[in-house]
This record gives structure tokens, C-alpha cells and sequence, in this order.
């Protein structure tokens, strides 16, 4: 029985995990559950799944929330450090950490440095803190395995052939909802239309990432740490319908591609699984009807988030850290209409181009500079 810790379990990833979960019960047994407000959610959760515990991160809430919503055998925990314990706890063999952001690195370094198995959902961990990450991963002898859809196709496809034998590898983008559009079609582009993904369901921050394309920006970076390649060897495609979510190409010419109807549940039940294959949630491919692949190059004249991406990825250092803290803090001010959609590549640039390049840095300097890097953010006009 794999029991099983869900980092964030009110978000998108979160509630498409606890569906592979009680689809496993022989298997998987659900042992902690965290989220930061949504507490009646967490609590519905508790009722169903009876972990051992439930986390609130956010300390405010004690006074407010009681144990009786819980399930009776589920304790209830307030506060961040929280997280951290019960990610490291010996009663917890998988951590699937899917906070979004920055706060989700914490929890993460708690589990790779027990030495969990620890599925990694949020890109931000390795983005902020990657050649920490696979250093700590290394010396506690912890097993990553990569959650979101494009990672997990590279995953599965390097199965193939031996890392010495990977050319490159190539992330899909659908494209978001401003595919083909100019420069100065984004001039004006609102929340509402960017929050409109056409294929994907996810939460406001990652869908206006999908329209900025920073979410593949992010994916450059941690692909980078995470199969150890250099920055020449990504290369990104837009892919608007979906079915191919990444590949490999090998040095003999031959590339390796995951296809599947668009489902989180699918690379979230193999993360759990591996090395095995269950049968599983997701409607499967349909062969017995035509339909068309399409692959373009990406503009990166209407989406210069893509070349941070690749600046980043090629230096290091705390580049990461201050991208990631930077975008988060420039979506908030465009959901809130306080920046123009364009201006959120512009002034990360602008923010990473100022700040105090260390190629080299601890962990307590990468949170300094996050903090820094938003406070330029809300100053950015």
C-alpha cells in the first residue's frame, strides 16, 4: 500500500490526484492532505479519504475552523512548517507536491530531503531552486518524477534509449488562447479572455501563464535541471490540439513522442504507478475517426517570455528565483488591472536584468531575492 501525501489538494492537480487515488484504493491509501483557505474543501476531502491529516497553512484560520468538519480519524494542523512535517513524515512514502508557486518549494525540500518518492507538479520548485533540488535529491537518495503533462511525456519517451543517446528533447505549447496573434492584438487583452484556455482546465495564475507562454518559459527551466540537459537542447513547438504533449529526439534521428486525449489524471496515476501502468481514468485515443496533428514554430515576437526562458535556463544561478517571483507578482497585478497583458514578459525582464546575478546561491538568499523581486514587481509602472 502506497501511502500517499497530496501538497495542495483543493487545486486543480490536487483534486485530479485524489481521483486516481480512490481509484486505487487496493493500492493507495491517502495519508495527508494540505491546502492554505479553502478549508470546507479540505474538510469534504477529510470525509472522504480519512487521512491521517489535514494542514491548513494559513495560521489565521485556528480560530475559525474546527475539527468537528473533519473526519474523526483526520488531525487537524495549522501553519506552513506544518506541511514540512508531514511531507517528511515516516508514515508518508509519496509526496505529490501540486502547491502552486514559490510557497510549494518548501514542502518539496522537506520530502526530497527524507528521501521520498516525490511527485513534482509545480514547476516553480525547480525553476526557483533547481541545482539545489537535484543536489539535495542526490545526496538523500529521494526519487523525482516529473507530474505535469509535458514532463511526464519526456519522462515516459526517454524510456526509450539511454541519456547519452537524447539529442534533444521538444515541449508542446498549445498555443493558449492568443495563438497567431500579433503584437498588437495583445495590446488590449483583458483577464477574462485570458483566462479562456481552449483545451486545458487549470487555475487562474497557470492559465495566464499558458496565454503569456511563461508556462513554457518555466518548462525550459525545469527541464533543464530535471533530465540535465543544456539550454540547446530544448526546443519548444506549438501544438493547439494537444495529443502530443512532448518529445524526444535521439541521436540516430528517431523521436519518441507521449499522445494521449488531454487528462492530468493520466500523468499523475503513471507518477504514481511507475514503474508500472494501471488502467486508468482518462478517455483513450480514438482511432477509428481521422483527425489532424499540427505542430507550428512558436512567435517570439508576441511572446518574448519564451526567450527568458531560455536566458535563464542557459545562466542559472538565481535568474530562476527572480523570474518565477516576478511573474507571479506581475499575473497578480494583471488579474487585478493594475498591468497590461504585455507588460508581464516586459518588466520580469526588466526586473531579472536588474537584479544581483549570484551563480552559486543558498537556499535563504533565493527567498530573499523572491521577496525582493515582487516588491519591483508592485513598483513597476
Amino acid at each position: 500500500m502506497k501511502r500517499i501525501a497530496v501538497l495542495g489538494s483543493t487545486g486543480s492537480i490536487g483534486t485530479s490526484t485524489l481521483e486516481v487515488i480512490a481509484a486505487h484504493p487496493e493500492e493507495m491509501q491517502l495519508t495527508a492532505i494540505t491546502a492554505h483557505n479553502s478549508w470546507e474543501q479540505l474538510a469534504r476531502q477529510s470525509q472522504q479519504f480519512h487521512p491521517r491529516w489535514s494542514v491548513l497553512s494559513n495560521p489565521a484560520l485556528k480560530s475559525t475552523v474546527t475539527a468537528d468538519s473533519f473526519s474523526g480519524s483526520t488531525e487537524l494542523l495549522f501553519g506552513a512548517d506544518e506541511i514540512e512535517r508531514v511531507a517528511s513524515s515516516d508514515e508518508v512514502d509519496i509526496v505529490i507536491c501540486g502547491i502552486v508557486g514559490a510557497a510549494g518549494l518548501k514542502g518539496a525540500w522537506a520530502a526530497i530531503e527524507a528521501g521520498k518518492t516525490v511527485g513534482i507538479a509545480n514547476k516553480e520548485t525547480l525553476v526557483v531552486a533547481g541545482s539545489l533540488i537535484m543536489d539535495l535529491a542526490a545526496r538523500s537518495h529521494a526519487t523525482l518524477l516529473p507530474v505535469d503533462s509535458e514532463h511526464n511525456a519526456i519522462f515516459q519517451a526517454l524510456q526509450a534509449g539511454q541519456p547519452k543517446e537524447v539529442k534533444r528533447i521538444i515541449l508542446t505549447a498549445s498555443g493558449g488562447p492568443f495563438r497567431g496573434a500579433s503584437p498588437a492584438d495583445l495590446e488590449h487583452v483583458t483577464p477574462e479572455k485570458a483566462l479562456a484556455h481552449p483545451t486545458w482546465e487549470m487555475g487562474p495564475k497557470i492559465t495566464i501563464d499558458s496565454a503569456t507562454m511563461m508556462n513554457k518559459a518555466l518548462e525550459i527551466i525545469e527541464a533543464k535541471w530535471l533530465f540535465n540537459l543544456t539550454s540547446d537542447q530544448i526546443s519548444v513547438v506549438v501544438h493547439p490540439q494537444s495529443i502530443v504533449h512532448s518529445m524526444v529526439e535521439f541521436v540516430d534521428g528517431s523521436v519518441i513522442a507521449q499522445l494521449s486525449n488531454p487528462d492530468m489524471r493520466l500523468p499523475i496515476q503513471y507518477a504514481l504507478t511507475y514503474p508500472d501502468r494501471r488502467e486508468g481514468l482518462n478517455s483513450p485515443m480514438d482511432w477509428s475517426h481521422s483527425f489532424e496533428l499540427t505542430f507550428e514554430p512558436p512567435d517570439l515576437e508576441a511572446f518574448p517570455a519564451l526567450r527568458l526562458g531560455y536566458e535563464v535556463a542557459e545562466k542559472g544561478g538565481t535568474c530562476g528565483a527572480v523570474l518565477n517571483a516576478a511573474n507571479e507578482a506581475a499575473v497578480e497585478r494583471f488579474l487585478s488591472g493594475e498591468l497590461r497583458f504585455c507588460d508581464i514578459a516586459t518588466s520580469c525582464q526588466q526586473v531579472l536584468e536588474s537584479h544581483q546575478f549570484d551563480p552559486n546561491p543558498n537556499l535563504e538568499e533565493l527567498f530573499l531575492l523572491d521577496g525582493w523581486a515582487r516588491k519591483e514587481i508592485k513598483r513597476w509602472k
